[in-house]
């Protein structure tokens, strides 16, 4: 085949076939087809678009780049459960322990945090001890054993996302809809779940800021894990603030585990509970969403969760008495308060400025191979909606350096916008795709 041909065809609306792709994936892969013109097919999808039918061979060419996870050792139904990425997002902290709770396998790959979004592996890491580099067998016999276990993502699953994404990421075409439904879903798709659930975040926050792109998003997403045999839900949640009320990675944990003591009945909660109706549905472990929110609703007033939480953390080497006693996790030297300079109600807060801040902090990274402060963070007081005086409590800094909690307080107070009147409240919840 000649590469240049197959931009060429692509530049001009032609659809690609399944061996086009593998061809030009593969290529790029070993090195046979240059970096050069792979930049020329991206920017040919960006302007033209994929088929339906194109994006699931490309992801399929994505996953034989590299090892898939063969879960056939776990038993019973495994699950998969995607973030978007968000400020404050520790949905899976709360969520994954619920959801073993209640009979599922969750078997899952996360990653790191990069830029203003949080990573799962850097909030875990805050129990002191746990581990997330867990070879093979023993990813199998946990899941099995415990029915929960996250491990970090090794460099030879879906290689080829790895390698386009840098590219992507150089040349103008990170927000093309089908290069990002493949690069989600290749790593899904590569970890073998039966059940994968999608948490598509929108707004200010997310990667997605205008709600129309995060569902559309979340349509081909589940379109294309139903093409693949997979069945696979999206629920689309707000990210126009921080979810929750901490931002910064062992904070994060704190708050996590409050949900699974049954302390915290705000969004966090309502959105692990529609998550987990939607996985316990189409796991057949409920008859409707109804009795799948009683069942998760009860693993938190039986202490069940919480208890599956600190089994997992004991088994991946961590510190398990840190989930009963949250003050074991990693603790910021100041706390410093943040005052309001003006009285009225909270009209916005800025979710990606509140997760500047926390990187401002060391709470975050810039680059893959920037060092983070698991103790920073910031505890939000007053958040959408809520009424303040001129010089009450805003929030409040975690810091380990008096002069990065400075210019952490100058970001965060930009992300506030006050006004007279109490702001229209959205749903939080914005809907389900299936």
């Amino acid at each position: 085949m000649n590469t240049c041909e197959l931009i060429l065809k692509k530049r001009g609306g032609g659809a690609l076939t399944r061996t086009e792709i593998e061809f030009l994936i593969g290529g790029y892969v070993d090195g046979s087809i240059p970096d050069y013109q792979i930049s020329a097919l991206l920017m040919a999808i960006w302007f033209r678009g994929l088929t339906e039918q194109e994006t699931l061979h490309l992801t399929n060419a994505m996953i034989a780049s590299g090892d898939t996870l063969d879960l056939s050792g776990i038993e019973g139904v495994k699950v998969d459960k995607h973030s978007t990425g968000g400020v404050g997002d520790k949905t899976s902290l709360a969520l994954c322990p619920m959801l073993a709770s209640c009979g599922v396998k969750i078997a899952k790959m996360s990653g790191r945090g990069l830029g203003h979004t949080g990573g799962t592996i850097d909030k875990l890491e805050s129990f002191p001890g746990l581990t997330t580099s867990i070879d093979g067998a023993r990813f199998i016999r946990q899941a099995n054993e415990v029915g929960l276990v996250i491990a970090g993502q090794t460099a030879r699953l879906v290689p080829a996302d790895k390698k386009l994404y840098a590219l992507r990421d150089v040349t103008g075409t990170v927000d093309s809809m089908p290069l990002i439904v493949s690069s989600i879903m290749s790593k899904k798709l590569a970890s073998g779940a039966d059940v994968i659930v999608l948490d598509v975040k929108t707004g200010n926050g997310a990667f997605m800021k205008k709600e129309e792109d995060s569902f559309a998003l979340a349509r081909e997403m589940v379109a294309l894990g139903k093409n693949a045999g997979k069945k696979t839900v999206a629920v689309v949640s707000d990210m126009e603030k921080p979810l929750g009320c901490f931002v910064g990675n062992a904070l994060e944990v704190k708050e996590a585990i409050a949900v699974l003591k049954g302390e915290d009945g705000g969004n966090l909660r309502e959105l692990c509970l529609t998550l987990g109706a939607q996985v316990l549905t189409a796991a057949a472990k409920a008859p409707d969403e109804k009795a799948a929110r009683r069942q998760l609703e009860e693993s938190i007033a039986t202490g069940a969760a919480l208890d599956k939480l600190a089994e997992f953390v004991k088994a991946q080497g961590g510190d398990e008495r840190a989930v009963y006693d949250p003050s074991l996790l990693p603790v910021a030297k100041y706390q410093i308060e943040v005052l309001s300079p003006a009285a009225g109600f909270v009209q916005r807060l800025e979710a990606e400025g509140v997760g500047r801040a926390c990187i401002t902090l060391g709470g975050g990274r810039e680059t893959k191979d920037s060092p983070i402060d698991l103790s920073v963070g910031v505890e939000l007081r007053k958040k959408v909606g809520d009424f303040c005086e001129k010089g009450e409590t805003l929030a409040v800094i975690h810091a380990n350096d008096a002069k990065k909690a400075e210019e952490a307080k100058e970001h965060l107070l930009g992300c506030y916008v006050f006004g007279s009147n109490a702001p229209e409240e959205k749903p939080f919840i914005r809907g389900i795709v299936h």
